[in-house]
């Protein structure tokens, strides 16, 4: 987004103003001045147009005057050494003419920003130090929250003497509510109203963040320009973020209007990094408080922060710490033999237990088990799979229905939930139900009229009502507590490392009962071999016999049956082998090490006998074939199998011929064995390496297993094989571990 989307003037309004670029108001508020300097030549590029005033030196005389000319040379000292030393910044006492100034020096993206403020009513030190005192004495001796609210709010007027002092409370989203109050006798009270959060947006509530007091002196006040309004070194307009004279956005000064308010001060309560609330002040005439006093101010917030931060840090302590004496009781139920939803069921504590809650659901695998008041099992269906569909693994809401509409029909039971995601899985769940509680909120002003059409100003308008509106909500439960969360969050910690150990467990007994298959296997393939060898050996020695001793009494066609008789003896023989071999991969252990793959290819070459099975044969092996790490068995067959694959595929060529090879492939070493034989068809490529596969001519002999070991070597391996062929081209095989 553009510098001219994001500044003023664009067209904001109630609607919008979320989207408001308060931090590049471009204005300064009337009680100071505003200075932007370049801090590589310390020259002045911007001021607020109201220097004449408070200096005596016009605003256009000023700039691209250097900075030291107009603080003198102790005061520039002071804040050029603190950027040198990378220090930090503090507030400088100076005088400029015959007026006395408090400095308060920051950076903002490229520039040193400068305010100027008068230094004002100044507090004797003895008072100060009685004020801190107070402040202290008076918050530290409060035990719950609501007595300290009401202890600060007493404070900040009697210190401060504002008109009215309130202690706003933000809840979940980020509505607020008056929870003590300190005015003068004739205001009428705002204590426990409500106010929508869109009364504070989230860029204002970001920006106490930064800045944790923020004071309007006079509500009624002309804002001052900044000159020039765009930054000669960023192009833009100055990003005022942390200026204490930043100026107010009109939406929210008319707001103030509205309300009559003349002057505000507000102090940001930060609890655990986060904003908890405001303090609050109102007066119904122009105030202004210095420097000092809202140093003092600050320190009231600080001291108010820590302690509701430690009083909840006790509650939250001792929730959890009974939570977890219940967690350990329940999980302590939970048997190895059952499933989780059995053991969460027969637990003698139910898991409810661990918090306020109308009922719970265990949703596990489509299983659904209900305890307590709850929505009905098809309902809780529903809500499952809109919980599925969130990322959040812990989501909880107070008004269920407000996500998730179909919660109207049952948000007497459920109308907040607390659940939470189980394992990895997107659809086991644990929720709990809270019921709704009949609330009734009063509102400072009707909350769905938040605005208005203003005539003189052409735009839409905050309310101007701030009378006490009462509606009645519906479908709200109690809210959720940090503590809850935090049980949820150990809870589920504690659920998933049962399913953990369960699920190791089961893969123990699975791996033990695989063992045992293996070795039955083993003994099995054994058994076979050793079964079916005994009558083969009988029907190939009498097949033999025949042959040897009867072929000259015997005609043609019966000496013809006992060669194929032979023949299919020794077939199966060799199928015998091959199933052997497949088993010892499968289950067998690798031991792998280096070795050289050219002088295991050299040795399988004498082993096949090349020069005389095969004299005709041109075998070609690479020089710079790489070393292998692997089981050298288990690859020598893988080889023996390939090799042995391309001799008797490749021998009807005309001139058959073998290379191998490899190169390199993604770090890893591929390779490869190419023949000029038969050939594979396209669609028989994905088939060869299955068991009993075979595609070729009845005249080559094999049994469809010695490609299927191949790939199961690989396997153990974690390597890979593919195969690129045209029939009667020849193939490649290509693998690599």
């Amino acid at each position: 987004m553009s510098s001219e989307q994001l500044s003023y003037p664009e067209k904001i309004d109630i609607r919008n103003c979320e989207k408001e670029p308060i931090h590049l108001i471009g204005k300064a508020q009337a009680h100071g001045v505003i200075l932007a300097v370049d801090p590589k030549t310390f020259k002045i590029i911007q001021a607020s147009e109201n220097t004449l005033k408070f200096f005596g030196i016009s605003h256009k005389v000023l700039l691209n005057d250097g900075l030291e000319s107009l603080i003198g040379k102790a005061a520039f000292e002071k804040i050029t050494t603190a950027i040198d030393q990378k220090t930090g910044f503090k507030a400088e006492e100076l005088k400029i003419g015959n007026k006395h100034f408090i400095v308060l020096p920051h950076f903002s993206e490229d520039h040193l920003i400068l305010d100027f403020e008068v230094l004002g009513e100044y507090w004797e030190p003895m008072f100060l130090q009685q004020q801190l005192t107070n402040i202290i004495n008076g918050l530290d001796s409060n035990e719950t929250i609501p007595n300290l609210c009401n202890t600060a709010a007493k404070l900040m007027k009697s210190i401060f003497g504002y008109d009215r002092v309130m202690v706003y409370r933000f809840d979940e989203e980020w509505n607020g509510e008056v929870v003590a109050e300190e005015k003068e006798e004739h205001l009428e009270s705002w204590l426990d109203l409500h106010y929508p959060a869109s009364d504070i947006p989230s860029q204002s509530r970001n920006l106490f963040l930064k800045h944790k007091v923020r004071i309007i002196s006079d509500v009624n006040y002309e804002p001052v320009p900044i000159s020039p309004y765009l930054s000669q070194i960023t192009k833009k307009p100055l990003d005022l973020s942390k200026s204490t004279l930043r100026g107010v956005s009109p939406i929210h000064i008319e707001y103030l209007q509205n309300m009559k308010v003349g002057a505000s001060l507000t102090a940001a309560i930060i609890v655990h990094g986060k904003l908890w609330g405001l303090i609050a002040c109102h007066h119904y005439s122009a105030k202004f408080i210095n420097y000092f006093q809202r140093e003092t101010c600050k320190f009231l917030a600080q001291v108010f922060s820590n302690n509701i931060a430690s009083i909840q840090t006790g509650i939250f302590n001792k929730k959890f710490s009974e939570n977890s004496e219940l967690r350990a009781k329940i999980l302590a139920d939970l048997k190895i033999e059952n499933t989780l939803g059995e053991g969460l069921e027969n637990a003698k504590i139910p898991f409810i237990s661990l918090m306020e809650n109308g009922g719970g659901a265990v949703v596990l695998d489509d299983e659904i088990k209900l305890f307590g008041k709850t929505p009905t099992e098809a309902e809780v269906k529903d809500l499952s799979d809109f919980l599925a569909e969130n990322e959040e693994i812990i989501f909880y809401t107070k008004h269920l229905k407000n996500h998730f509409s179909a919660a109207e029909n049952y948000k007497k039971s459920a109308s907040g939930i607390l659940s939470f995601k189980l394992g990895r899985a997107n659809n086991n769940f644990i929720i709990w139900f809270r019921p709704e509680v009949a609330e009734t909120v009063s509102w400072g002003g009707n909350p769905n009229k938040k605005l208005t059409y203003n005539e003189e100003k052409q735009r839409l308008s905050p309310r101007k009502s701030f009378e006490k509106w009462t509606e009645k909500l519906d479908g709200i439960s109690n809210s959720w507590q940090d503590y809850d969360i935090e049980t949820a969050k150990a809870f589920r910690e504690n659920l998933n490392q049962c399913i953990l150990k369960k699920q190791k467990e089961e893969i123990s007994r699975l791996n033990q009962n695989l063992q045992e298959a293996n070795k039955d296997l083993e003994l099995f393939s054994y058994g076979i071999s050793h079964d079916l060898r005994s009558p083969l050996r009988g029907i190939n020695g009498y097949a033999q016999i025949l042959k040897e001793d009867f072929s000259e009494n015997l005609p043609a066609e019966a000496l013809e049956t006992i060669d194929t008789i032979l023949k299919s003896s020794n077939r199966m023989e060799g199928i015998i082998d091959d199933i052997l071999s497949f088993s010892k991969i499968t289950g067998g252990e690798l031991q792998k090490k280096n070795f050289s793959t050219k002088k295991l290819l050299q040795e399988l070459l004498v082993s096949f006998n090349i020069k005389t099975n095969y004299p005709n044969f041109n075998i070609e092996i690479a020089e710079n074939l790489p070393d292998t790490y692997g089981d050298r068995p288990m690859i020598s067959q893988l080889w023996s199998n390939l090799l042995g694959n391309a001799l008797k595929y490749t021998q009807q060529a005309p001139y058959p011929q073998i290379e191998i090879g490899s190169f390199s492939r993604e770090n890893k070493n591929v390779f490869y064995i190419k023949d000029n034989g038969i050939g594979i068809a396209e669609h028989q490529k994905d088939q060869i390496f299955k068991m009993f596969s075979r595609f070729a001519k009845k005249d080559f002999k094999g049994t469809g297993i010695g490609l299927a070991i191949v790939a199961r070597i690989l396997e153990k391996h974690n390597g890979k094989i593919w195969v690129e062929s045209e029939p009667e081209k020849g193939s490649t095989f290509f693998f690599h571990l």
